[in-house]
């Protein structure tokens, strides 16, 4: 198997040279933007311990929904990764832009929610590994001329045996708003870590906002606790976009309670990704009712961890009993002022 892997590694890697003058020298012509690894640019090829992480990785996984990679360069001080050119940039870049989100109908947001969930039921029980990509959000999912999604970015993935269902670590990467509490704040991820980020994904889709501070109704909401909070009241059109609430339907309506049920606080109670399939394909299936999300905040915006960080320098007055983590979550709420837990 490891004679494979060096098979694989070497078939894949091009000289720097190559990738040079496919991207014009990296000119900023070709620059499509920038990630958490570095700058991503457009190339055309002649023939057609992250970066080997990501590389070992994405070598192994074939999905329609993961974005597909073509190849990589190690050379002197230099990491590259070469993935397939995917149109339609990212999904940040629709269900955010004032103008763009106005063009995506329900019908295209469910097929974009349908794609996401295919591929993290594919990395969580269908491939030969079972992978936890630990940083799922809208800057990672592309979507190409057909505007299926693609899940990007497994530099920061955790390889699980395919019997293994958590671990903990006290380096926590990954991005504020999509983080799961008990990562955030005990460096315990798992499947359901994934699962919560994906019901973050979920309902920033339907609601055409981030989950992160945004202005409603003259005051400013947290996503998680505002659509609960709409939810409970049985106000639900309150958070749906306004691009899309004159069809608002039982899918809708179905979403945002899937979307609830995986960003619940207690880990058991969120379902698998393939539970969450089976909710979204079959109305036959009754799903439970969601219990009080998790309001894990920060005093900023999303904040990107793409760089790891120790988790005991971040939070240094947390330890891992639950009476100091309620502690701070009382003080960040304070600093915040969203809806009391």
């Amino acid at each position: 198997e490891v004679e494979d892997e060096i098979s694989t590694a070497e078939s894949l890697q091009f000289d720097f040279g190559t990738i040079r003058a496919a991207t014009d020298n990296f000119s900023d012509s070709k620059k499509l933007g920038q990630g958490g690894f570095g700058a991503v640019y457009m190339g055309q090829l002649s023939n057609g311990q992250e970066i080997v992480n990501e590389v070992m990785l994405l070598a192994r996984l074939q999905h329609r929904n993961l974005v597909r990679l073509l190849g990589f360069c190690l050379e002197g001080v230099e990491r590259l990764l070469i993935y397939e050119f995917v149109p339609n940039s990212s999904l940040d870049q629709f269900i955010f832009d004032p103008l763009k989100h106005a063009n995506h109908d329900w019908d295209r947001r469910h097929k974009i929610i349908m794609g996401i969930a295919r591929g993290k039921l594919y990395l969580h029980e269908d491939s030969r590994l079972r992978i936890i990509h630990q940083d799922l959000k809208a800057s990672n999912i592309l979507l190409d001329s057909d505007m299926h999604a693609k899940i990007l970015d497994f530099g920061m993935a955790r390889l699980f045996e395919l019997d293994q269902t958590q671990a903990e670590t006290n380096r926590v990467v990954g991005t504020y708003g999509y983080m799961a509490l008990e990562y955030a704040m005990h460096g315990n991820f798992s499947i359901k870590s994934d699962v919560f980020s994906f019901g973050v994904l979920v309902l920033e889709i339907v609601s055409g906002q981030r989950n992160n501070l945004f202005q409603a109704s003259n005051n400013t909401k947290v996503l998680t606790s505002y659509v609960w909070k709409n939810w409970r009241e049985g106000t639900i059109s309150n958070i749906i976009d306004p691009c899309i609430t004159f069809s608002l339907s039982t899918k809708i309506v179905r979403c945002v309670h899937i979307g609830l049920l995986c960003v619940q606080e207690n880990v058991a109670n969120r379902p698998t990704m393939t539970s969450v399939l089976l909710m979204l394909n079959s109305h036959s299936v009754t799903p439970q009712v969601p219990s009080q999300p998790a309001f894990f905040l920060h005093s900023g915006n999303n904040s990107d961890l793409s760089s790891t960080q120790d988790y005991s320098s971040r939070v240094p007055e947390v330890d891992k009993s639950r009476n100091k983590s309620n502690q701070f979550l009382k003080e960040e709420a304070s600093m915040t002022k969203p809806y009391p837990r």
